[in-house]
């Protein structure tokens, strides 16, 4: 804890700003800036709705008075002209010279004053120039204000449409510079981090600590014999830049590596995240989810397939609607809720058993064979299954694969049994591997 100015707290937090747009920018390739919105019930919605309202209702009072009063018009109209302006390239140069012709704020003014404001005609011009600017999405909404006769209301969605498309030049812009981003986002990132290090020299704690922790694993897993072969699988047996036995302190790299590797295991409710890995901390936990959701999806395969045999497990179509249905079942859920979901997942996989080996002209299991199916599926929710385990044992050996020097893995590294999640895994693999990469950089 540390004293801070209320400058020294603001410049911090547009630097952390800075940093994760740019951030997101580079490593989200669907990265897009959307317009504020709250939800329809929210107390923050209602009292914008009500300030909203009344403000428009004010102009509608204004300009509908004998003689009118142009004061919060003149203010709009000036605000509108300067979101046109925003919206031009440098080659705009004719029409820049035309909006700024148009929406002369003083001629306006003296117009306003002799009473001669010809406010639709400005609008006229408005709604030209907006539908010569806007992204052919907007198209439509720029033609359906042409329909709208009353000032006030027209004025209100001129606004709501020129915020629309403000919107969609800062996203154009985002794409633009996107590439360039991609060049220089490491030297930025890294210059940023270090300022805000300079002006927070303890804001690391979190992060010491995880590092600690992989250093300590990774030493007492190098200060073991290597196991053996046909059991090997462990995320530290095969990371990248793992110690012999002989070596006293662990390397850099290997600590990184077992750091990473361990974010898989995280238990959020337990413990913050570190605060380096913070900008990808949802990517990560992303991950981690869809990891967990594998692992079960390959158990209940690989369970299924040992209590049905090679010909029923091999008839076209099984397996991939097996893999659906349990997909199904875990979506959106976290691992606390993975048993009630392998509950309903053991009598899917019940059903269409029975169904296919039906359909095949197959004798139907007996009752103590369809008792002993559901229940090993179900036992799949302890983590201490021994199925679960092996399979979690080989997705992280493969997923540290990812993250190694190379940053990729070829087909033969691919594990045994988890052929039927392979599309998923190396899906999963590749996005792992992209987030460590940029941030051990």
């Amino acid at each position: 804890p540390q004293a801070l100015a209320a400058n020294e707290l603001q410049q911090i937090t547009d630097d952390i700003s800075k940093l994760t747009i740019a951030h997101e920018i580079v490593l989200d390739g669907d990265f897009k800036l959307h317009a504020d919105s709250f939800s329809p019930k929210s107390l923050e919605n209602r009292v914008k709705e009500t300030l909203h309202k009344a403000f428009w209702d004010s102009l509608e009072e204004q300009l509908s008075a004998s003689p009118p009063d142009y004061t919060q018009a003149i203010q709009l109209l000036q605000e509108i002209k300067e979101v046109l302006l925003s919206l031009l390239l440098p080659r705009h140069r004719q029409l820049r010279s035309q909006i700024e012709e148009a929406l002369d704020m003083e001629l306006i003014r003296q117009e306003a004053e002799h009473g001669a404001l010809d406010i639709c005609g400005l609008t006229v011009f408005i709604l030209g120039t907006m539908a010569r600017l806007c992204a052919p999405i907007r198209d439509e909404e720029v033609q359906g204000l042409q329909s709208l006769t009353a000032p006030a209301q027209l004025l209100r969605e001129i606004f709501r449409v020129l915020g629309l498309m403000k919107t969609d030049m800062l996203n154009f812009t985002v794409q633009s510079i996107r590439t360039h981003l991609q060049d220089h986002t490491i030297q930025y990132e890294q210059k940023k981090f270090q300022e805000l290090l300079d002006k927070l020299p303890s804001s690391l704690d979190r992060t010491r600590e995880w590092l600690c922790k992989a250093a300590a694993e990774v030493t007492v897993s190098s200060s073991q014999p290597p196991p053996h072969p046909a059991v090997s699988g462990s995320p530290a047996a095969c990371l990248p830049g793992a110690l012999s036995s002989s070596t006293t302190l662990p390397s850099l790299t290997s600590v990184l590596n077992r750091g990473y590797m361990n974010l898989l295991c995280w238990e959020p409710a337990q413990k913050e995240y570190p605060e380096t890995l913070f900008l990808d901390q949802t990517r990560l936990q992303e991950v981690q989810m869809q990891v967990n959701q594998l692992t079960i999806v390959a158990a209940v395969l690989l369970v299924t397939g040992g209590m049905c045999g090679s010909a029923l497990f091999g008839s076209p179509g099984f397996v991939a609607r097996l893999k659906r249905v349990t997909k199904v079942l875990l979506e959106g859920l976290s691992c606390t809720r993975y048993e009630a979901a392998l509950e309903d997942i053991s009598d899917q996989v019940l059903q269409e058993v029975r169904g296919t080996l039906s359909q095949l002209g197959y004798p139907a299991f007996t009752t103590d064979k369809c008792v002993s199916l559901k229940g090993q599926i179900k036992s799949i929710a302890d983590k201490g299954n021994v199925v679960r385990h092996v399979i979690e044992q080989r997705i992280h050996s493969f997923l540290s694969l990812f993250i190694s020097s190379n940053g990729h893995s070829s087909p033969k590294d691919f594990p045994k049994g988890l052929e039927a999640i392979q599309e998923e895994l190396l899906e999963v693999g590749r996005r792992f591997g992209s987030v460590i990469h940029h941030n051990r950089q």
